[in-house]
């Protein structure tokens, strides 16, 4: 820095300009999750991803770490869809898929399916599972993220749960407490079993965190 002050006024606009750049960005971003959060406070909805309640699904076929191909069509033929899409470094993935994992224990199997569509690699995949204690399928969306692409995510952990029909039933960004709930609502009344408690009176589970 002190070649750049010595060397005369150009550099040191162009080192102006530039702070200024990254301050506009900064604050930018921070409007931005401000809006987002007031959005949901006030109701609204959220458009953040281009595929809601009641859109079709768009079909994929994907590998998960066992390199098998599961394919959405295929699957809905047996039932109802949670599609959980996360990236391994997302603070607010880590928080929400040990829940999605109560889910799955609680309403997954043969009638029930659980993915979660990692845009990370084998290992980092393998290894999140591992940390956070995911043991239902986890599939790869690599490669330029055709499936996150194709689903219009911007966000994620984004969560969405497909009907047989191939119709979105709850399409969910970040953690939602009440969307968790109502897609435990959704399968209990599938798989016509009671509805037990998501959340443990002894935790302290916020209401919903951004992604």
């Amino acid at each position: 820095m002190q070649h750049l002050q010595k060397a005369g006024g150009p550099p040191s606009t162009f080192c102006n300009l530039l702070l200024s750049t990254v301050d506009f960005f900064s604050r930018y971003t921070q409007a931005m999750g401000i809006l987002r959060r007031l959005s949901r406070w006030m109701g609204k909805q959220d458009h953040m991803t281009h595929i809601v309640v009641g859109n079709t699904a768009p079909g994929f076929s994907l590998k998960p770490l066992d390199n098998k191909e599961y394919s959405l069509n295929s699957l809905l033929e047996r039932g109802p869809v949670v599609a959980a899409f996360f990236k391994i470094s997302c603070p607010v993935c880590q928080f929400t898929f040990p829940f999605l994992e109560r889910l799955y224990k609680r309403y997954g199997g043969d009638a029930v399916t659980f993915l979660g569509i990692s845009q990370d690699d084998t290992r980092s995949t393998q290894n999140f599972a591992k940390e956070y204690g995911v043991t239902f399928p986890l599939l790869l969306d690599e490669n330029g993220y055709p499936v996150s692409n194709a689903y219009g995510l911007t966000n994620v952990p984004t969560i969405f749960l497909i009907d047989t029909g191939g119709a979105v039933t709850v399409s969910s960004m970040g953690f939602d407490k009440k969307d968790l709930e109502t897609i435990a609502a959704h399968l209990a009344e599938r798989k016509k079993i009671s509805s037990a408690p998501l959340f443990r009176p002894d935790e302290v589970v916020p209401a919903n965190k951004p992604g």
